[in-house]
């Protein structure tokens, strides 16, 4: 079996589940935050769709560079139709690059670094797994609060939910 073949029943998965969420989201609750220190609700879901599109820069490079990134460039969503339609473009190129992947490039390593600095090195399907899937699933994980919180249903995301008991 490939990898791809093993890494595209999860990556479908997940983000079926994760637009479940963003899908509930409302307009008037994009500024909502739980917190002072925490994101509002369009920061969070804006990274959601973001860090999807990353499994495609996973595979095609060897490395991201935060020094070379431009957070000014950052838009933050203004509407959870635009959430949506980032979201759902972040997942057909993910999910094209993914379905085409070979075992042997996935097997080599990729670095997030700062400059000179490195922050870690592992091979590109652990960087998927845990750097973008795993990622993905804690911050959505954080969006079910936020949406709870608002007296918002949260769907049923490995098992029924206490707004979806019978999933």
């Amino acid at each position: 079996m490939l990898i791809r073949d093993a890494l595209l029943p999860e990556f479908d998965h997940e983000t079926a589940t994760t637009r479940r969420l963003i899908e509930r989201i409302p307009d008037d609750k994009l500024s909502f935050k739980p917190h002072p220190k925490s994101m509002d609700m369009a920061t969070l879901a804006t990274h959601l769709c973001e860090m999807t599109g990353w499994a495609v820069d996973t595979i095609e490079k060897d490395s991201f560079d935060l020094a070379a990134s431009d957070p000014a460039a950052r838009k933050i969503a203004a509407s959870r139709v635009e959430l949506l339609e980032r979201f759902d473009k972040a997942v057909a190129n993910a999910r094209a690059a993914l379905a085409t992947a070979e075992d042997g490039p996935l097997m080599q390593p990729w670095s997030l670094k700062s400059g000179e600095k490195v922050f870690f090195t592992m091979p590109k399907v652990a960087v998927l797994r845990s750097f973008v899937f795993n990622h993905c699933v804690h911050h959505r994980g954080q969006l079910s609060v936020y949406l709870r919180l608002n007296d918002i249903p949260v769907p049923a995301m490995y098992g029924p939910s206490a707004d979806e008991p019978g999933m």
